[in-house]
């Protein structure tokens, strides 16, 4: 139950390694391609808050069992998606169940474990760790099998829950509404808003911009859970409204760190993520903890969490595909020009500068759509090893481009 509910977390995120390829294979937009995952936490956030005057009324079983069956469903309706719009079709159902089975399950867990602080305590920490190691697992499915690999994955998870769910004693309801946590909603929130800049936006620099293999950014984004997970420790050794500061704090840094990179450094988008991870890990159980009380109401305010969260993160994502795809045209444009300029001003022969220009346009125009074109290549193979003058020409132009992109 507790790993379902880690990928129904994860599903936040676990393709965006996969965009790049989703980009090129149904020839879209940075925009169309987005609602691939912006459609999955908008039902998610819209199912919550539409289920938060009906969980308190029913069996916690009835939501978990018909959300998990929903979610098992359309991960094997998203692995057979044959167009963009079906892909987001399905993963708006996958949303819609696992809106129902986060709801749900936070009471199943709490008969699981025995009580409801264990039971609460076990949601939080698969929340948080599904949530951070969504796009490195996403990453890894996709280099070694396929983009589908993802959704393919995740339905023998749901199976199991659904069996561990069907086993469970009935659960009487919940009865009284609880209480709404504004201000821990509101941070949580906002975090889920604020980690779009690592979990999103990095992917596509490591894959699009610089290159990286899905499996390699996977790697490197494998920081955000290793950290997640140190800082576990960490917050044991401090009171939860230091944890909380110093982990939005932290989260902050990290951005920041990403949005001012020095150079093209893995070793520093390493470091920039690690400060992410731990202050998601610092924040978000102490926030969650302080959202989420083990009393009567525990149901009616986990599902009010779910939904804050998922605002969060569709907030984010609704601003950041628009000026992320401004952006990169503009980068495009700033690149043709200062590659083009390189060329023109090259201490090569009118002859050299030509037949480099000719497999220039043949190498852009065999590029897979969605990927940054081997420039350098025609320039190897016209003596770039043996030539200081193309040698130079070679880097400058490459090094204009990634200026531009990057």
């Amino acid at each position: 139950m507790a790993a379902a509910v880690a990928v129904a977390f994860a599903d936040s995120s676990i393709v965006v390694l996969a965009l790049p390829e989703l980009y090129a294979r149904f020839n879209t937009s940075i925009v169309g391609v987005s609602w691939v995952i912006t459609a999955y936490n908008l039902v998610v956030a819209v199912g919550a808050f539409a289920l938060v005057p009906l969980v308190r009324r029913v069996d916690p079983r009835r939501p978990t069992i018909a959300g998990l069956a929903l979610f098992c469903g359309a991960s094997i309706g998203c692995a057979a998606a044959w167009s963009l719009p079906a892909l987001i079709v399905f993963r708006c159902a996958q949303g819609a169940g696992a809106a129902m089975l986060l709801a749900g399950s936070l009471s199943l867990l709490a008969a699981l474990r025995g009580s409801r602080a264990r039971g609460i305590a076990t949601w939080i920490a698969a929340g948080t760790f599904g949530a951070a190691i969504g796009p490195a697992l996403g990453g890894i499915l996709t280099q070694l099998f396929d983009w589908r690999a993802i959704f393919v994955f995740q339905a023998p998870v749901a199976l199991a829950a659904l069996a561990a769910a069907l086993r469970t004693a009935p659960q009487a309801p919940a009865g009284r509404a609880g209480r709404t946590a504004v201000a821990p909603n509101l941070g949580l929130a906002l975090l889920f808003g604020a980690l779009v800049g690592a979990l999103f936006l990095s992917v596509l620099l490591l894959v699009t911009v610089w290159g990286r293999s899905p499996i390699a950014g996977g790697a490197v984004l494998c920081a955000v859970p290793v950290a997640t997970l140190a800082a576990r420790w960490l917050s044991a050794e401090v009171s939860p409204w230091a944890a909380a500061v110093a982990g939005a704090s932290l989260l902050a840094a990290g951005l920041v760190a990403l949005a001012l990179l020095p150079a093209t450094s893995t070793v520093i988008v390493v470091i920039a993520l690690a400060l992410c991870g731990v202050g998601m890990g610092l924040a978000v159980p102490v926030l969650s903890r302080d959202a989420v009380r083990p009393d009567d109401g525990m149901v009616h305010d986990g599902t009010v969490t779910i939904g804050a969260r998922h605002v969060g993160l569709v907030v984010a994502l609704v601003l950041v595909a628009p000026l992320l795809s401004t952006d990169l045209d503009r980068g495009g444009r700033d690149a043709l020009l200062s590659g083009t300029k390189v060329l023109l001003n090259a201490p090569l022969s009118i002859r050299q500068e030509v037949s480099i220009a000719l497999e220039m346009r043949d190498e852009l125009q065999r590029a897979p759509r969605g990927t940054v074109p081997d420039v350098a290549k025609p320039f190897n193979d016209h003596g770039a090893g043996s030539d200081p003058n193309v040698r130079h020409t070679r880097d400058s132009l490459v090094g204009a481009i990634q200026d531009a992109l990057t």
